[in-house]
């Protein structure tokens, strides 16, 4: 792979959520910021939307990271369950261990003083669920009852959703009313911009072990912004393509005509680009 020819220590544009190439951008960043102070307030429902491809899940993974020690996390990343499985969930990223014959309100009453105990303990149990559209509305109801949960001054339990625009849909929902007034905080993740699009490139290569003149000048970067409409996932996808294009032909400078060829080969990405079209 291309990883010793440009004396990288790990893959820059992995689609994995991985927090040490998270570059720190205005839509992430200011995301990040807002959920952390919202969290400060221990009130109501955070959500997060962004569309397919726009870093949520990193987002996610780097919230879990940067929260303070009295912050007790939760995560579910797959919440596609029933309201029982959600709270076996629950149950089970709460550290409590129970026999699979617990029924439902043994299980519910469990979660409930065991949330009891870390709230005495003077943790605040915040719980995140990604592909937060993906939750049956029985589900969601579910939770719901579970952020009714508190003491004089604070919610025993804050969920943090993040999900696709369809959440937003879902949430709509006449049946969901109680839920969504109970959104204190909501944050809309973007693509990114033109002139984000090269830094966003050049940071991954940087923190992957990069070392030396930018692989993607300001013309390559111009094209990926273009043909990815700023959607980072689609971003990462071309310029990976086009670093194994660079390798194979033993350059370590992207020339236009690669980047052309990896747009070309990226499902998703807009072939409207007649200005760069055929260039080498």
């Amino acid at each position: 792979m291309y990883l010793e020819h440009f004396r990288l220590t790990e893959m820059p544009y992995s689609l994995t959520p991985n927090t040490t190439l998270y570059c720190s951008l205005p839509p992430h960043e200011e995301a990040l910021e807002t959920l952390l102070m919202a969290l400060q307030s221990g009130e109501g429902v955070l959500k997060v939307v962004g569309e397919v491809g726009t870093g949520k899940t990193l987002l996610c993974r780097k919230l879990l990271n940067e929260l303070p020690e009295h912050i007790q996390p939760a995560y579910i990343p797959n919440p596609y369950l029933q309201p029982d499985e959600l709270r076996w969930a629950l149950a089970h990223e709460l550290g409590l261990q129970l026999d699979r014959d617990t029924n439902q309100l043994q299980l519910t009453q469990a979660i409930q003083q065991r949330l009891v105990e870390l709230h005495d303990q003077g943790k605040q149990v915040v719980l995140l669920l990604d592909e937060a559209q993906a939750i049956p509305a029985e589900g969601l109801e579910a939770l719901r009852l579970f952020t009714n949960l508190e003491t004089e001054r604070r919610k025993l339990l804050q969920l943090v959703l993040f999900g696709q625009p369809e959440l937003d849909q879902r949430l709509a929902d006449k049946g969901l009313r109680q839920l969504r007034q109970r959104i204190s905080f909501s944050c809309q993740l973007r693509p990114l911009h033109r002139h984000e699009t090269g830094p966003y490139i050049h940071h991954r290569m940087l923190a992957a072990g990069y070392r030396g003149a930018p692989v993607f000048g300001r013309l390559a970067a111009r094209m990926i912004y273009r043909a990815s409409r700023g959607i980072p996932r689609l971003v990462n996808l071309i310029c990976h393509k086009t670093l194994l294009l660079c390798y194979g032909k033993g350059s370590h400078q992207a020339s236009v005509g690669m980047v052309w060829q990896a747009i070309k080969d990226t499902e998703d990405a807009s072939l409207l680009l007649p200005r760069y079209g055929g260039q080498s």
